[in-house]
């Protein structure tokens, strides 16, 4: 096995699949003032850990056993489960397909959250997310908060602190973000340069503390644990959610999504982020036995669409995600499209071969290069199965981070990789639909332009000595 490979699988093991990995930061000697140096990076990082051992166990003793015994039971299931032997068994799919009532009362019977009203946007890329964000920075009247799982200390980063601390002079503002894998991010430096002469803060958390009245929590790291998920809200009444974090690779290097949601759903949004906050505070898991405080309801919005929220929350025992992508994969009839940087959790992939066999329409966009040598391996090895079953494989020219897949007449979008991460011990935000409007407005301006701008991967391009090595280890990703 090359170092480069080993080096990325323990990156990959300390913090997540989605996290930067440092090789970026060697590539270039201009770039590499746009990271941290290794020893403040390796100082923060250890710093990182600690609080994410010790202190949590102080702060949130519940939490983190409960953590434990899910990494402990999750992790090694995993390795077992990839390296049995597997058989695809071509079994008929249930009675109710996605997209319809039925499917909706499956979802009801596994204990999926209900559905609320809500109205979506469409956000691709960080040339329509970014403009968006600065208008809603702008106008905001009552309140800001921010979750994000990276809040890098790059130019662009800190471009976000600097107005979120101008707003935080007139109104509330909170910005949370993950311990490590924001840690991760400021050892990598982003692709393209930033403004000569910009030098980073070490530390983005004192940064947005230093005379700024905004509040800043981070999310702790018990076990090795992450909280992946990306959700801002505006006045509780706008809220964002997807795959993109505050840096220089959503601004503008990186494919991603986010979505605009409006409705009553955002009040259910804002339930979630004062958990989380309250939580991620001073009295930890002791913050949640108090009753939450009131929020206002959002605005009802005339043409919104039933809306479920998804979580992957192994200390709440939810996982919702899992659950709701497999139930739609084994039971479609028609499509499974599906675009996802990480592709490695063995019963999704199993599940989406056994589709390809049966006759599905099973499709899947890929990055062409990643940020993971590890999970771009363990890729190959998924796409090269799904060819062998029939179905389809493309590579995306560039680093596409998009989270979207769409089973017949239904939709799920968020922030969750198709990897054992986030479908079982990352906490991951995404959301569900069948309305067919809005289906066909994701097929739109998501599927269409990539499949036309994706090269289809053929099978002789797939083999790869190194593939089905990497997927093993891209199992625990």
């Amino acid at each position: 096995i090359s170092p480069k490979l080993l080096v990325s699988a323990a990156a990959c093991l300390a913090a997540t699949s989605c996290a930067h990995l440092s090789k970026n930061a060697s590539r270039s000697s201009e770039q590499r003032p746009q990271a941290n140096d290794m020893v403040t990076g390796a100082g923060h990082l250890g710093l990182g850990f600690a609080r994410g051992t010790a202190l949590s166990a102080l702060k949130q003793p519940i939490t983190t056993a409960t953590l434990g015994l899910a990494v402990l039971w999750h992790r090694p299931r995993e390795i077992v489960s990839a390296n049995l032997p597997v058989s695809i068994a071509l079994t008929p799919p249930p009675e109710y397909k996605p997209g319809t009532a039925a499917f909706e009362t499956a979802l009801d019977d596994f204990n999926i959250p209900a559905a609320e009203s809500g109205k979506l946007t469409w956000l691709v890329d960080g040339k329509q997310f970014f403009p968006e964000l600065d208008r809603q920075i702008a106008n905001a009247k009552q309140a800001i908060d921010l979750q994000v799982f990276i809040f890098d200390n790059d130019d662009i980063a800190v471009r976000y602190a600097d107005r979120l601390k101008k707003r935080a002079q007139d109104i509330p503002v909170r910005v949370m973000f993950d311990d490590l894998g924001s840690a991760f991010a400021h050892t990598s430096a982003p692709l393209t340069p930033a403004p000569k002469g910009f030098v980073p803060p070490t530390s983005i958390h004192r940064y947005l503390k230093e005379n700024s009245e905004i509040r800043v929590r981070r999310t702790l790291n018990p076990w090795l644990v992450c909280d992946h998920s990306k959700l801002i809200i505006f006045d509780k009444r706008v809220a964002y959610i997807g795959g993109m974090n505050i840096g220089r690779e959503y601004y503008n290097e990186w494919h991603d999504l986010m979505i605009r949601i409006e409705g009553s759903v955002v009040t259910s949004l804002q339930r979630d982020f004062d958990r989380t906050w309250r939580k991620a505070g001073p009295e930890g898991d002791l913050a949640l036995v108090r009753a939450p405080s009131y929020i206002r309801p959002a605005p009802k919005v005339s043409d919104g669409i039933p809306l479920r929220v998804l979580r992957t929350d192994p200390a709440e025992g939810r996982y919702e995600i899992h659950k709701s992508t497999l139930l739609a994969i084994r039971s479609a009839r028609k499509r499974i499209w599906i675009e996802n940087p990480y592709v490695a959790h063995d019963d999704i992939t199993i599940a989406l071969e056994e589709a390809a066999r049966r006759g599905v329409d099973v499709r899947l966009i890929l990055p062409a290069r990643g940020d993971s040598t590890i999970m771009d391996e363990g890729n190959i090895a998924v796409a090269r199965r799904l060819i062998q079953a029939g179905g389809k494989a493309y590579s995306y020219p560039r680093m596409t981070h998009m989270k979207v897949m769409i089973c017949d007449g239904w939709a799920t979008v968020g922030s969750a990789n198709l990897d054992t991460l986030s479908m079982r011990i990352n906490r991951e935000m995404n959301l569900s639909f069948n309305d067919t409007a809005e289906v066909n407005r994701l097929i739109d301006c998501v599927f269409l332009p990539d499949f036309r701008a994706s090269k289809p991967i053929k099978l002789s391009e797939t083999d790869s000595p190194i593939a089905p090595l990497a997927e093993t280890i891209a199992d625990q990703l």
